[in-house]
């Protein structure tokens, strides 16, 4: 390979790190603003958000448009392989997590009444974490981390005690005083939005391992979602 071409495949390359970097950069600002157009109940920076959310899907759609034309021109192998192919999945949890961004603020239309502040300081509490895994996690991936992918994979847990901590919080609400459960509905699925934008970022963090080490994470997936399970007594 002559090194025109080497230079060529690794500027393709370069463009693909810099696509991914930007469409996460845009999925940490949205999920950021989610939270606050929900806690503020700020309908104008719902809207803003969920108009947004069309930058994620079409940066999506160009690294996916760019990496299949990377493997079909390149024909890549081993370790670059799995850049193009990092690149592909890492970008599909990113589009889920702007979609769960877009949900969270949507749910903003929904409500009209105080939310209750235990509930708020919870789901905050989620956010803050989830902001921050996301962050950690795309740092790993830049850096090729896998030792702090692993991190941000084993920490997932964190948030699915908080959401457990939510959910029952809220079904405590609702049994409590039955006027509470349309907006407590809003709120459980809002909590459910998070806790799956902390799979994705586990999802991504198993990428980044992948990218590094040619295999996949040798331990069971860590997962504390109890709600399934959570008896709901009558009050």
């Amino acid at each position: 390979m002559s090194d025109h071409t080497v230079k060529a495949y690794d500027d393709e390359l370069g463009r693909l790190k810099t696509m991914l970097a930007q469409m996460g950069g845009l999925a940490e600002e949205q999920l950021a603003r989610a939270i606050d157009a929900l806690t503020r109940r700020d309908t104008q920076l719902a809207d803003l958000i969920i108009a947004d959310d069309a930058k994620i899907d079409a940066l999506e759609l160009a690294i996916e448009e760019r990496s299949v034309t990377t493997i079909a021109k390149r024909q890549p192998m081993a370790s670059d392989l799995r850049e193009v192919m990092s690149a592909i999945r890492i970008s599909s949890d990113l589009e889920r997590i702007g979609d769960l961004a877009k949900n969270l603020a949507k749910r903003t239309h929904a409500m009209s009444d105080s939310l209750p502040r235990q509930i708020i300081t919870g789901l905050k509490r989620m956010s803050t974490l989830a902001q921050e895994q996301l962050q950690d996690v795309l740092d790993a991936y830049t850096r090729k981390d896998a030792a702090r992918a692993l991190e941000v994979w084993r920490s997932d847990e964190e948030i699915d005690a908080l959401y457990n901590s939510v959910f029952r919080e809220l079904l405590t609400y609702m049994m409590e005083d039955p006027r509470t459960i349309g907006l407590c509905a809003h709120l459980l699925f809002a909590a459910k939005n998070l806790e799956r934008i902390g799979d994705h970022t586990t999802n991504i963090a198993e990428n980044v391992y992948y990218l590094v080490h040619g295999k996949l994470i040798g331990e069971e997936r860590p997962k504390k979602d109890l709600t399934s399970i959570t008896a709901i007594d009558p009050p």
